[in-house]
């Protein structure tokens, strides 16, 4: 049952580009994007990207994940998976930059072990990415942290599953907390704007004195609007990813978002650049990116697993049955009984 009120349509327009200062711009190319190639980009590429990044003035870049090595075989993960401090240093090594580094945890696939303090590493930011039953896990790991010297944000994932009683809940609890970033993430590409501003308008009644972060994925195309109307409502923290590299149909484009946001500490080109000589030529290799059958995941507010496992399939491109098997599943039930 989708919780949000989809019957009220509001619509809001915006004259120009949005300029605020205190807004901040998170690329997660490289952590959303490993997730269709499982982290295996060159030392070239992310510092490519690095590089190009730092150039258009982008604030953060979120390099990939924090995970133990016991949870995740290394000969199967590239080494973003893991974000050793030391292989991140060689990335960095030499650029100037003032741009912030960010990684990512999963809630029970990382030690306390693997995070060294703030002045030992070269992270400013650890995200801490749940499912809304998890919330008390993700304070008590912020916290953890925190304590370590780090930013840190709590990414409440796949929110357009909850009941609005448990999104309450749950942000009732965050309000009790020091955590000074909370996330919508749109991670099933199910929303529409009004769903946006619902969600918002929520955490920020809900969260006074917090900044709201916005995380949308592209599946109806809606990744680029559905941010914009974020910034609208008073989202403050945007995330996107370069040429919108992410998992199954990927996220709001970055460049798309350097062009919108009237900052003049941002520019484009840099990134065009890197689109040009790098991504391109990727993703002739790797899918991602508007594709039906993700659509119509996006549609029924599904898991893009079961499109990506659709779309590994000898029928990768038979839309009607990838349909037919999401929306009327006992018809393939009973045929394999008859």
């Amino acid at each position: 049952m989708r919780p949000l009120n989809s019957k009220l349509f509001t619509f809001s327009f915006v004259e120009e580009p949005v300029y605020r200062p205190e807004l901040k711009l998170l690329d997660c190319s490289i952590r959303d994007g490993g997730l269709i190639n499982k982290w295996q980009f060159s030392d070239e590429f992310v510092r490519a990207t690095y590089q190009a990044l730092s150039s258009a003035g982008v604030d953060y870049m979120e390099m990939g994940y924090k995970a133990s090595k016991d949870q995740f075989d290394p000969k199967v993960y590239g080494k973003w998976r893991f974000c050793d401090d030391e292989d991140i240093k060689k990335i960095v090594d030499g650029i100037d930059s003032d741009m912030k580094l960010s990684c990512m945890v999963d809630i029970g696939r990382v030690k306390e072990k693997d995070i060294l303090p703030k002045n030992e590493s070269p992270f400013s930011m650890i995200r801490v990415a749940c499912y809304i039953k998890d919330v008390s896990k993700a304070i008590g790991t912020c916290r953890m942290i925190a304590d370590k010297g780090y930013e840190t944000t709590v990414n409440i994932m796949a929110v357009s599953t909850n009941l609005e009683r448990e999104i309450d809940e749950a942000l009732n609890d965050l309000s009790k907390t020091d955590i000074p970033i909370v996330y919508v993430v749109d991670s099933y590409g199910a929303m529409y704007s009004e769903d946006i501003t619902f969600l918002v308008k929520k955490y920020k009644d809900a969260l006074p004195g917090k900044t709201i972060g916005i995380h949308t994925h592209n599946n109806r195309q809606l990744a680029f609007g559905n941010t914009i109307q974020a910034i609208i409502d008073g989202s403050n923290f945007i995330d996107g990813s370069v040429f919108g590299i992410g998992r199954g149909p990927g996220n709001c484009c970055l460049e798309l978002m350097l062009s919108f946001l009237q900052n003049p500490k941002y520019h484009i080109r840099p990134v065009l650049k890197l689109i040009q000589d790098y991504y391109l030529p990727l993703q002739q290799k790797v899918e991602w990116g508007y594709i039906i059958p993700y659509m119509i995941s996006g549609m029924l507010n599904e898991h893009p697993r079961v499109a990506i496992s659709f779309r590994d399939s000898p029928e990768r491109d038979d839309y009607v049955k990838f349909y037919d098997l999401l929306t009327t599943p006992e018809t393939e039930n009973q045929t394999a009984g008859a």
